[in-house]
């Protein structure tokens, strides 16, 4: 094991070689100067002394990767791997907290498909009631067109239709009633 300079500016050296000529020897040096301080760090971060290995690894690699980036003016080459180091272990922890889903969970299985049956039941239902709108008053038809099928509070459709609050409740009343006199009881 080699030992290098700790001067900054030699580290910042070796990085710039990185970059500029991927200069394995240079990356040798940074590893065996960072390697055994990232891995300790990462254990005093409260990482297991295999995962701290597996992290500095990546860590490393990403010095690899990503030396081009790394800008002499904004941070000393430790501070920098060191920082890439915290944010490893931090990503490490958010996935150990947010478990993967449980696709067996009954939670996240998917509505079944309705029935045969059940979907000519519900087309027939709505065909009746489309009929029995068919056949109201056209005001009628209006107030519950909004009130139901555009889901706008009665207040609202008193306010854009220009009538009182009180009309608007007599018509969707009247309607309403009408609807199920003509389509049965089960299907409003």
């Amino acid at each position: 094991m080699t030992h290098i300079t700790v001067d900054g500016d030699h580290l910042a050296r070796l990085v710039r070689a990185v970059a500029d000529q991927r200069d394995q020897a240079a990356f040798v040096s940074l590893f065996e100067h960072f390697g055994p301080r990232v891995k300790g760090f990462l254990m005093r971060q409260g990482a297991a002394e295999s995962e701290a290995e597996d992290l500095a690894q990546d860590v490393m690699l990403t010095v690899w990767r990503k030396a081009a980036q790394f800008d002499p003016a904004k941070a000393a080459v430790s501070t920098w791997i060191f920082t890439i180091a915290r944010n490893r272990r931090i990503d490490v922890l958010r996935r150990e907290r947010r478990p993967e889903p449980d696709m067996d969970d009954p939670l996240l299985a998917p509505e079944p498909e309705p029935s045969a049956e059940t979907y000519m039941s519900k087309t027939q239902a709505q065909a009746r009631i489309r009929q029995a709108m068919a056949t109201l008053p056209q005001d009628q038809a209006r107030v519950l067109t909004l009130s139901f099928y555009e889901d706008i509070p009665h207040s609202e459709i008193a306010e854009r239709l220009g009538i009182p609050l009180g009309t608007v409740k007599s018509r969707l009343r009247l309607a309403f009633r009408k609807v199920k006199a003509m389509v049965g009881e089960e299907l409003v």
